[in-house]
């Protein structure tokens, strides 16, 4: 080898373990950055709880951020793995692989916070990877419709809950708000069948608010 084809292999090979050095280095920052997000999150959570022992405070904020980064180790292995496919079946075997591992997942997480957590503190936990939108669903749709029958509350309720579950299960903000909206779709439907007009009645809430915030303007 002439020494300028040597040089010219050395420059490769340098700039080669360089470009894999950077890509090492810029995953482990990603990782860093998504770690430290995951367990501020965590921690957010855990102070609704108002757990008095800091040593069960830490164990759950710890099983909460596992459960994020488990999730997004899934939902991104799933991603990559769709990624490279264009058979239907094989896309298919891949989406029921990842909703078995979900499943899984989702009960081992739920059975690790009831050792921590009592029932109503798991809920609290719940409301807070999801944003806290199943309780203001439920009590918006009481407020859009106050004649609401028992039967027709406990239905929406469990719906909710169902969006809920499943919406915990899911990997960014934006795929959990649609989980809620695909649920809220069969709501509107549930209730339209019941002969309520949900367009009507929903005009007639944004007409009951703007009253009540021009109501609340002029007492001030």
């Amino acid at each position: 080898m002439t020494p300028k084809n040597f040089l010219l292999s050395a420059l490769i090979t340098f700039a080669s373990a360089a470009m894999t050095l950077g890509q090492e280095q810029n995953k482990e920052s990603n990782e860093a950055a998504y770690t430290r997000v995951v367990n501020e999150r965590a921690a957010k959570i855990v102070a609704t709880l108002n757990l008095s022992d800091p040593k069960q405070s830490t164990r759950v904020q710890e099983a909460i951020a596992q459960q994020y980064k488990r999730l997004n180790t899934l939902h991104e292995s799933r991603k990559q793995e769709l990624a490279t496919l264009t058979e239907t079946d094989k896309k298919e075997a891949v989406e029921t692989e990842t909703a078995s591992k979900l499943a899984s997942l989702h009960k081992d997480y739920l059975t690790a916070l009831a050792h921590e957590l009592t029932p109503q503190q798991i809920e609290q936990v719940k409301d807070g990877m999801t944003y806290g939108v199943l309780p203001i669903t439920y009590k918006g749709y009481q407020a859009m419709l106050p004649d609401l029958t028992n039967e027709q509350k406990g239905q929406i309720l469990t719906y909710l809950t169902e969006a809920r579950e499943r919406a915990m299960d899911e990997g960014s903000s934006k795929e959990k708000h649609a989980m809620f909206g695909k649920y809220k779709g069969r709501i509107n439907n549930y209730l339209s069948a019941a002969g309520i007009d949900m367009k009507k009645a929903s005009k007639d809430w944004e007409e009951r608010i703007a009253k009540e915030k021009e109501a609340d303007k002029s007492r001030k």
